[in-house]
Formats: C-alpha cells, sequence, structure tokens
C-alpha cells in the first residue's frame, strides 16, 4: 500500500468511527503531537484524542505531498455542530505503519481545500 493509500485509509477509518482500522494502521510505538499534546504514546492517544471522532463527520483532503516515509496533509474537517477546521497533518511512515503524526490546528475555511 502507498504511503498516500495508508493516510487515505486513516482518515476514512476516522470517518467511519472504526477504531480498530484505526490501531491496525499504527506501529506500537506511534506518537502524536498537537497544540495540546507532545509526543503522546498511542494509548494515551486514543484516551484523549479519539473520542473527538464522534464528533467529527468528514474529512476532505485538499492537500497531499509526500516525500519518502513523509507527508504533510491539508484537509477540512466537519462536524456534527455543523462547524468546520482546516488542519495540517505531518505524517512520518515506517514498515508500512504511520509512526507519528504532528497536527497543526488551523481556522474554519473560506471555502473546501
Amino acid at each position: 500500500m502507498s504511503n498516500s493509500d495508508l493516510i487515505r485509509k486513516y482518515f476514512s477509518a476516522h470517518e467511519n468511527k472504526d477504531r480498530k482500522a484505526v490501531e491496525s494502521l499504527l506501529s506500537d510505538d506511534f506518537v502524536f503531537t498537537s497544540p495540546y499534546d507532545y509526543r503522546i504514546n498511542r494509548e494515551t492517544y486514543f484516551k484523549r484524542c479519539w473520542p473527538y471522532t464522534d464528533q467529527s463527520l468528514t474529512y476532505e483532503i485538499g492537500k497531499m505531498l509526500e516525500k519518502d516515509n513523509e507527508a504533510f496533509i491539508l484537509y477540512d474537517c466537519r462536524t456534527k455542530t455543523g462547524d468546520r477546521s482546516r488542519n495540517t497533518e505531518f505524517f512520518t511512515i515506517e514498515g508500512g505503519k504511520i509512526r507519528a503524526v504532528e497536527v497543526y490546528f488551523g481556522s474554519a475555511p473560506k471555502e473546501p481545500a
């Protein structure tokens, strides 16, 4: 599976609220960083971040830039309340699994990415 396919599968699993699928895509030593979290491990990621999945309806990937085992993704997220946000995520992929994700939050987009 290509890195872009892996990342699309990751976002699709989030849209479908399929935690087992997300777990299967992450390495055992996965780390997650955001403005609220610094290199939290896989277990903490699911405790802190997974509950947000219930609020998110869709993730529309607007741009994906890949080089070797890294990728930047720009996407729009729509929530159950109709709110929207635009985020960028930096993925590191090793051995066919997502090893790290760094999230950069953005403001609500005026137009889709």
